[in-house]
């Protein structure tokens, strides 16, 4: 727990720099707002408990419990009765179109949580391969594998006429 006048002041200007970051991350994570500032309030709480160890590497330390966090929530709500969801229609975008947002996000949130969580690091909080599987505990090949079945998968959604292809088609 934070002790001295000088680590409650770290806290602070830790969680004054990095908590829009941390917000951006959990709504890619989750998909909705509401629970996206309930990861961070919880991953905030967290990091304050453990403060002493955290404060070496905090962003670090606060990303991994994000997104563990966002892990037990993904688990949760795989256990849960489905409830019916009404999904927009994602059009294919024109060769030169720019992706619209609504669609990107909700190709986004049909990812597998793994795939997503993957996506989201990389390229939204612009981590490296290293940095990824630190966060996520696994290896760099599975960041790897990953990341490119999301890529993969992303490209159809958005762009049906795109040809499938599988991961020996990438290693070529």
């Amino acid at each position: 727990m934070i002790g001295s006048r000088r680590e409650q002041r770290a806290f602070e200007l830790f969680v004054a720099g990095a908590s829009g970051r941390l917000l951006r991350t959990a709504y890619l994570l989750c998909g909705d707002r509401g629970h996206a500032e309930d990861l961070v309030q919880l991953t905030l709480l967290r990091t304050a408990r453990r403060w002493p160890h955290a404060r070496r590497r905090p962003e670090a330390y606060a990303r991994r419990v994000l997104v563990n966090l966002a892990k037990d929530r993904w688990r949760t709500l795989h256990r849960r009765v489905d409830e019916v969801a009404v999904r927009a229609e994602v059009a294919a975008p024109a060769d030169d179109a720019v992706v619209e947002r609504e669609p990107l996000l909700a190709a986004i949130r049909d990812l597998p949580s793994g795939q997503r969580a993957v996506l989201v690091l990389r390229f939204f909080d612009d981590l490296s391969v290293a940095e990824t599987a630190a966060a996520l505990d696994c290896s760099e090949g599975t960041v790897k594998s990953q990341t490119a079945r999301a890529l993969d998968r992303m490209r159809r959604v958005l762009d049906p006429s795109t040809p499938e292809r599988t991961i020996a088609d990438a290693d070529r």
